[in-house]
């Protein structure tokens, strides 16, 4: 019998789908590929920064960018029925669809009334769309779907499992570790800073920036004292009656010598935990933007993240990834109105976030995307939408190739061969695509795409980096 040659690609993906010692494997494999990452031992020279918004609860993608030549807004409009938003409002001009400059096939699109920063982002070539993108492990029919013949992403409805699939690019398993976190893992040494992470948080603990030797570091714009930057220990500072005598309370425990190892290991995070809060916080204060940012939670999140790059040389910075968990979007009913808010709430503070990148002089080195786990369904359950599949996406920008619609937005007619019933809409873009071009840029080598994305090489030619042209 003749043996049959595996390539390392098949056999690194066909081992992370065993059922049986996966994670263990493939941590092992990341490991070693990111002991020899050439960007580890030898540092990068620029700086650049991905800004990951988690729009959680799974975004009504059809009604953010939005058919808007005559014959396909009508069809959209037979589709979404009373969630169909027209294109010219008789009774508010302000609610009027926003047009792209961008037709392809002699079809025009439009985003959400709400988002006219968005589309002036679009129209100046500053931001793109990723259109009809969703978890994939192989490229996947209709037919595939119906007959079982394709392997399907591991709870294919489920908030749970779909928001951790967009985090890990995993879909065929339940992992803890996300992109961003192997990311970390891999460039943690580019940074000078030993104590503050490349991966800053503005949502706590995620599954995003989950590595395996890096952990987050929790950034915060709210609180019961008003805090606007890194989070400190408790007691450590004002307003606490005491703050002297809890200081040096807190420097006498976390100073001494422990010969227990547990011990040791859990005084020397809290030190790490409290210098580096401490250096953070004083780089921070030490900015001014004249940039104007909107008082709401959101925006004040993005001001933070501004401050936060115009301080990346105090801080030794030469890759950061920022994260936003920006929830809400679970509407199973009253989606017009909440959307609505959600929508002008992000469209405002992307464009705040663009002004501040364009005075720092750094927009073409910070891309800011959104992840959302699912769209919702096309048609309407009475006010609202359920959970689907296959989504829209931005990404911003001055390293975007900007003012393009990547991928090919779908026909919105039911029973059409992407439609899988009830308005759910099977993917064509893999998120390994949108996020093997994300990575790519930020300066992971081709060679350790794979080791990111186990089934990247499913989908053409993108184990080789940059697929879709997402980026410069």
């Amino acid at each position: 019998m003749a043996k049959r040659l595996v390539s390392r690609r098949n056999f690194l993906r066909n081992m992370s789908c065993a059922a049986v010692g996966t994670t263990t494997l493939m941590n092992t494999l990341t490991n070693l590929k990111f002991i020899n990452s050439a960007a580890a031992v030898n540092g990068f020279t620029d700086y650049k920064a991905m800004v990951v918004l988690l729009m959680g609860g799974g975004n009504d993608a059809y009604n953010m960018l939005i058919p808007y030549d005559d014959a396909s807004h009508a069809q959209y409009a037979v589709t979404r029925t009373n969630l169909a938003l027209p294109k010219i409002d008789v009774d508010d001009a302000t609610k009027n669809l926003r047009p792209l400059n961008y037709t392809t096939g002699g079809k025009e699109y439009a985003v959400h009334h709400a988002m006219p920063q968005v589309q002036s982002l679009f129209n100046n070539g500053n931001l793109s769309f990723v259109a009809n993108v969703g978890t994939l492990i192989q490229p996947t029919t209709k037919a595939q779907v119906y007959d079982g013949s394709a392997q399907l992403p591991l709870g294919l409805y489920s908030h749970a499992d779909q928001v951790m699939h967009w985090q890990t690019g995993i879909p065929q398993e339940r992992v803890a570790q996300g992109w961003g976190g192997k990311i970390a893992d891999m460039f943690h040494a580019c940074n000078d800073n030993e104590n503050i992470s490349l991966n800053l948080s503005l949502s706590g603990s995620n599954v995003y920036q989950t590595g395996q030797s890096t952990v987050e570091f929790s950034l915060n714009t709210y609180g019961d004292y008003g805090n606007f930057g890194a989070t400190e220990l408790d007691g450590y500072t004002e307003p606490w009656e005491e703050p002297t005598a809890n200081r040096n309370t807190i420097d006498s425990v976390i100073d001494q010598y422990y010969d227990d190892v547990f011990k040791k290991t859990y005084v020397d995070i809290m030190k790490v935990g409290k210098d580096g809060a401490q250096e953070y916080n004083e780089a921070l204060n030490a900015q001014t933007l004249s940039t104007q940012f909107s008082s709401n939670r959101l925006s004040n999140q993005f001001r933070l993240i501004a401050n936060t790059i115009a301080a990346r040389d105090t801080l030794g910075m030469k890759r950061q990834i920022f994260f936003i968990d920006y929830g809400g979007f679970d509407m199973h009913d009253e989606v017009i109105d909440t959307h609505e808010g959600l929508l002008s709430e992000i469209d405002t503070a992307l464009g705040e976030f663009n002004a501040a990148m364009t005075e720092l002089q750094m927009q073409d080195s910070v891309t800011t995307f959104c992840l959302s786990e699912f769209a919702r369904t096309l048609t309407s359950n009475g006010q609202g939408s359920d959970h689907a599949w296959g989504s829209n996406a931005f990404i911003m920008g001055g390293a975007v190739n900007g003012g393009q619609i990547f991928g090919t937005y779908p026909d919105l007619d039911l029973d059409n061969n992407l439609e899988l019933g009830g308005g759910v809409m099977l993917p064509t873009i893999a998120t390994d695509q949108y996020f093997g071009d994300i990575a790519s840029w930020f300066g992971v080598e081709n060679s350790e795409l794979l080791t990111l994305f186990p089934n990247i090489d499913n989908f053409d030619s993108i184990y080789n980096g940059n697929p879709l042209g997402l980026l410069i």
